[in-house]
Order: structure tokens, then C-alpha cells, then sequence
């Protein structure tokens, strides 16, 4: 007599689960064992260590590349699973921020036809671009692919060019946070997803280019290694990529770092010795000095990432916590072109200031610059509109700015750095031994008084002439002096700066003064 209670699975539901597993890497051991084969991990792989356990929901996971007028339904199946392309909506760093841990992760899959764009690819991308906007989710997506796909042949096409996710993705700009990681070879419409994107991590060994090596050699450009097209060594140099690591677990670990300073403020971290604030900067001038180190030590420990390390090098820009508040900085770095602003420098300060602007970070300016970096090399470059953008993107700020004057603050550079003026951050406070004035004191005391060093005969006496009066325009440029014709608002003792900082934003929150307005945005100037 059979069992009453034994249960044989449904037809429908025994389908589903075996099609579902057909999408697992598990059902294509051979892709996976290539993949790792060449010390990359899969997407799904990818995804897992990104967001958190059990969070993830998928969307297109039955999807399979459009080629059915080709190939057999059975070989779509088992070797194109979601097209290419997983993505849904999951939490990342949810131990951290909760309910504000809600993310859009998106992934290509390199194993399905080199990570190219297919058709539902593309329709997948619009479906979850469209979402991010209705929920204002931020979104994280892996960007490794080779661009448009050829291959699909159950639409018809002539150009495509009326695809609509690259305008859907560029509309989230400033909208969303969205971090691009680049591990292996991006290029062409993969490559502009992550050029859109206002971060993009990338791993050591990859190459980022707007056009791979087919669409080199179609334009007649010669025959290019997918490996030379834009390796890392000069996408780091140029400023297109932030942040550069070793490997994908490296940068799956930097986008949840980096998201993290979006999803808004943690637990106060440790705070280093401030006290060591006070020896960084040299008393000497002239000697060049990192400013790593003051930005470490007035972030909580180990909370500081830096931005575009390898371009303009002159100018540190990082994002960091004060007290767990997430914030940017700026700052000159004297080891490089003496800090001097150059058109590199001022593009990568405006930029941290659009991304602070447009998320709503504070920013801290840390200034020690003899001014924007002048004459004919520097005009050639296209100084007078880069210059310009910093002034433009400091003043359109409308999240507090705080500037800091560590040692020597000229010029236009100097104001350029403080929003446009000294008094148009929240605060503006300068360390004892910091120097103020309209540009580098030495050599304003040669144009000032050149007709009367050129009746010094003796070259020995006129110098000594100079540095007599360099020294007197010292004394007077002292930060101390400028207080006290209220051009700063205070002079600080350097252990005290962290604090002060953390005191004003705390000021701002409480009274709305980070508030965003509705103000247009600034006109790019270049």
C-alpha cells in the first residue's frame, strides 16, 4: 500500500530549479576553471564577496544572448546563462549602515562571449539603470567586456545606436554614487559605463579603452595588443582611473570602501595623536614636506583612501572620516612642483569638490602653495580655463568647506583652493607658522623694488638687500599678522585642528548649513 505522505515534485517546479541551477557557476565548471586559470574570479563570484549573504536579488537571470537563429535553445541555455550580465539590487556594508545599506550591483560575466553588450544585455541595463533612479539606490557594477556584440541575430539592427543604457547610465550622474571596477580588458561601450561612472577602481594588470583592439585595427589604426590599449601605467598617470590595486578581491574590497563614504556616517573611529601635528611641517620654508601624514593624523585612523594617487601628484585629494563623518580633502603637496596649482592639480581639486558637492561630503582644504604654477610651459597646458575650473567648482559648492593654511597660502592658487576666497569656506584657519599673501614674498619684493636693487652695483650687497627685505615681508605675512586684520578667522595650535574641524560640521549639520539647494550646476569651463 503506498505512503500517503510522500510527495513527488511538481513538473513545473522540477523545470525551474533545473533551469536555475543551469545559471550557477556550478553548471559550467569548464568556464570557471579558465577563468581561474587565468587568476580572475567569475561574476558571480564577484558579487558574492561585494554584497551581503542572502541579500542579493536577481534580476534577467534566464536571459540568454540573442541568437537564436543560429544556435540550438540547449547550447544558449548552458552557455550564455543571464546574457552576460548579472545584476539586481542587494545591501552592501549592511553591518555597518543598515537600512541604508541598499545597492545596485551589476556585473559582465567575461566567461559569456567576452563580457560583450548583447541585446537583452542592453534591455537588462536599462530595466536596473531605471530602477537605481526610481530608488536613488547607488550602484556598483564590474565592467570587464569587450563592448558591443555582433553576434546577436534575433533583432533586427542596423546601427543600435538607439540603445538607450549609456544615456540612462550618464543620467544617474550626480543623482547616485556609482563606483566602476576594471579588472582584465574594457573597452568600447564597457569602457564608457565606467568613464560615466564617478569612480572607477581598477586592478593592476587591466586595460581601459574607449575602442579594443577590433576597432583599432577596422579603422585602419594597425594591430594593437588588447593589453597596450590602455594599460594602467598610463590610465593612472592621465587621472582616468582613482584607485589602482592588485587584484578583484582587492577591488571588491575598495568599492565597499568607497560606498561606505556615501552611505553616511559610523561609529567615531580612533583618533590618532594630534600632537604630532605639530612637527609635520618643517620650520624651514623651503623644505619640502608630505602631506599625507596631516591628513592620517586628522582622519580617524584608518579611514583614509586617496584618490588618483598618480596624477598631478601636486595635490593630494582623499576621502576620509572625521569623528565617522565622511569627507574629502584637498591639499598641496610642496614635494611635487612646490604645490604649486598646475591645470592637472586644479582639475583633480574640482573634481573631489563636484563629487563632495554632489553627495553631500564636507570638503577640508589643506593649503601650502606658493600660488598657481605660471609662464609659457604652464599657459601651453591650458591654464587659464583649468584654473578657472577650480574657482567655478569652489564657489558652486554647497557643502561646507572648511580650509585649513598649514604653511604658505599665495595668491590666486591659495584662494582658488578656499572655495575663491579666505572667506567663503564655514572656516578659515592658518598654523602658527603659516605665511599669507598675494603671491611668493621673495619674489614680490623684487618687482616691488626693482628699479631700486637695479642702483645696487654689488651683486652681493643687492642680494643681501633682497633677503633683508624678503625677511621684513615675512614678518608681516604672518598668519598671526593677517588675523589681525581679520583676514583668517583664527590662528590655531595644530593638535587642535581635528577638533575644530569636528565642532564646525557639527555646527553645520545642526543648523542646515550642508543643506543642498537647487542652484544650477556650474558650466564646465573647459
Amino acid at each position: 500500500m503506498p505512503e500517503r505522505n510522500v510527495r513527488v515534485e511538481r513538473p513545473d517546479l522540477a523545470e525551474l530549479r533545473a533551469r536555475r541551477a543551469s545559471t550557477e557557476d556550478a553548471a559550467r565548471l569548464d568556464a570557471v576553471a579558465q577563468r581561474h586559470a587565468a587568476g580572475a574570479r567569475t561574476a558571480r563570484e564577484n558579487l558574492a564577496d561585494l554584497v551581503d549573504a542572502g541579500s542579493f536579488v536577481e534580476y534577467g537571470r534566464y536571459a540568454i544572448a540573442a541568437q537564436r537563429g543560429r544556435r540550438e535553445l540547449e547550447d544558449l541555455i548552458a552557455r550564455t546563462p543571464a546574457d552576460g550580465l548579472v545584476g539586481g539590487t542587494a545591501t552592501v556594508n549592511g553591518e555597518l549602515f543598515g537600512e541604508r545599506a541598499a545597492c545596485a550591483v551589476l556585473s559582465y560575466d567575461y566567461t559569456v562571449l567576452a563580457g560583450t553588450q548583447g541585446v537583452l544585455g542592453h534591455r537588462k541595463k536599462d530595466r536596473l539603470f531605471e530602477l537605481i533612479e526610481r530608488l536613488r539606490l547607488p550602484a556598483v557594477l564590474f565592467a570587464e567586456g569587450g563592448g558591443g556584440r555582433p553576434g546577436d541575430t534575433d533583432y533586427p539592427v542596423v546601427s543600435a545606436l538607439d540603445t538607450r543604457a549609456f544615456a540612462l547610465w550618464a543620467r544617474l550622474s550626480g543623482l547616485v554614487p556609482r563606483i566602476a571596477i576594471v579588472a582584465g580588458r574594457c573597452f568600447a561601450g564597457n569602457a564608457v559605463l565606467a568613464g560615466c561612472s564617478d569612480l572607477i577602481v581598477a586592478t593592476e594588470g587591466s586595460s581601459l579603452g574607449m575602442g579594443g583592439p577590433a576597432m583599432i585595427e577596422g579603422g585602419g589604426l594597425g594591430n594593437v595588443d588588447p593589453d597596450d590599449v590602455g594599460p594602467m601605467a598610463v590610465q593612472a598617470r592621465n587621472g582616468v582611473v582613482d584607485l589602482v590595486v592588485a587584484d578583484e578581491r582587492e577591488a571588491t574590497a575598495a568599492a565597499k570602501r568607497l560606498l561606505a563614504y556615501f552611505q553616511g556616517a559610523t561609529s567615531p573611529g580612533e583618533a590618532p595623536d594630534q600632537a604630532t601635528l605639530r612637527e609635520l611641517v618643517p620650520e624651514r620654508a623651503r623644505r619640502a614636506f608630505a602631506v599625507g601624514p596631516v591628513i592620517e593624523t586628522l582622519a580617524d585612523a584608518g579611514s583614509v583612501t586617496y584618490l588618483r594617487e598618480r596624477f598631478a601628484p601636486e595635490l593630494v585629494t582623499a576621502l576620509a572620516r572625521i569623528e565617522g563623518r565622511p569627507l574629502g580633502f584637498i591639499a598641496n603637496d610642496s614635494r611635487h612642483m612646490a604645490g604649486a596649482v598646475t591645470s592637472d592639480a586644479a582639475d583633480k581639486a574640482a573634481r573631489l569638490f563636484s563629487l563632495c558637492d554632489a553627495f553631500g561630503l564636507p570638503v577640508v582644504s589643506l593649503l601650502d602653495t606658493p600660488g598657481f604654477m605660471v609662464g609659457p610651459d604652464a599657459e601651453a597646458t591650458g591654464l587659464v580655463r583649468h584654473a578657472s575650473r577650480l574657482l567655478v567648482g569652489g564657489a558652486a559648492l554647497r557643502v561646507p568647506l572648511i580650509a585649513v593654511v598649514l604653511r604658505r597660502g599665495y595668491g590666486l592658487g591659495a584662494q582658488a583652493m578656499a572655495g575663491g576666497s579666505l572667506h567663503e569656506p564655514l572656516l578659515t584657519v592658518a598654523w602658527p607658522g603659516a605665511h599669507l599673501g598675494s603671491m611668493g614674498l621673495e619674489g614680490a619684493v623684487r618687482l616691488a623694488l626693482r628699479k631700486e636693487l637695479e642702483e645696487i652695483a654689488d651683486e652681493a650687497e643687492r642680494e643681501a638687500r633682497v633677503r633683508a627685505l624678503t625677511a621684513a615681508a615675512e614678518e608681516n605675512a604672518k598668519a598671526l599678522n593677517a588675523a589681525t586684520l581679520f583676514e583668517i578667522d583664527d590662528v590655531i595650535d595644530p593638535a587642535d585642528t581635528r577638533g575644530v574641524i569636528a565642532r564646525t560640521l557639527a555646527a553645520a549639520t545642526s543648523s542646515g548649513a550642508g543643506a543642498r539647494d537647487r542652484r544650477p550646476r556650474p558650466v564646465d569651463t573647459w
